[in-house]
């Protein structure tokens, strides 16, 4: 992508690979500097994921979304999260939000909403992350991936912004993911819903 502060921009100058992992791609660059310096810069290349936001209206009128318990082992804790997962290579960005989230919690979505992307690591990594929307949802059987191990359940939006506020959710992509949920449900950010079979 094309700069649009060129007088900010570093260029590579040399690469080399430090790790070819299962996950992870590790590469160390030499890069010039805006003032003709040089540095080294360290980096993770990442495939990108999605991370759904899945809306889950109760016959009272009320809201509720579906959310995870996962452990993370490099934090060592158990974490909340709204589901998410990586993109295989070639795969299509809401072929794979509808594919985690069915694995995940076992939801299939009638209807799905694009709300943005998400940078979570920039200083040392090039994921990004697609927010997607869902409704119309509808139960079905969890297919997790061999050693994944995951609690669904559900909060309230109010739930949830609380967790935030008292560090009980911390992980980035949720906490963006109640930013995305904030200003939808306020009406101050639109979403642009399409049926999906």
């Amino acid at each position: 992508m094309p700069s649009d502060a060129p007088h900010l921009t570093e260029v590579q100058q040399s690469s080399t690979e430090l790790l070819k992992g299962h996950f992870l791609h590790a590469f160390r660059d030499m890069v010039r500097l805006p003032d003709g310096n040089t540095a080294l810069r360290e980096y993770v290349k990442h495939p990108g994921a999605v991370m759904i936001i899945p809306l889950l209206p109760q016959p009272d009128g009320s809201l509720r979304v579906v959310l995870e318990r996962q452990y993370r082992y490099p934090v060592q804790q158990v974490m909340i999260e709204f589901p998410a997962g990586k993109l295989d290579p070639g795969e299509d960005i809401l072929a794979c939000a509808r594919r985690e989230l069915q694995e995940e919690t076992g939801y299939r979505a009638a209807e799905w909403a694009r709300a943005g992307v998400l940078h979570p690591v920039i200083s040392y990594s090039t994921e990004f992350i697609e927010v997607w929307f869902a409704r119309g949802l509808s139960q079905g059987v969890r297919q997790l991936d061999e050693g994944e191990f995951l609690d669904v359940f559900s909060a309230t939006p109010v739930e949830l912004l609380q967790w935030c506020r008292e560090g009980k959710v911390t992980d980035a992509k949720t906490l963006t993911g109640m930013l995305w949920l904030q200003n939808v449900l306020s009406g101050a950010w639109a979403l642009d819903w399409q049926a999906v079979a």
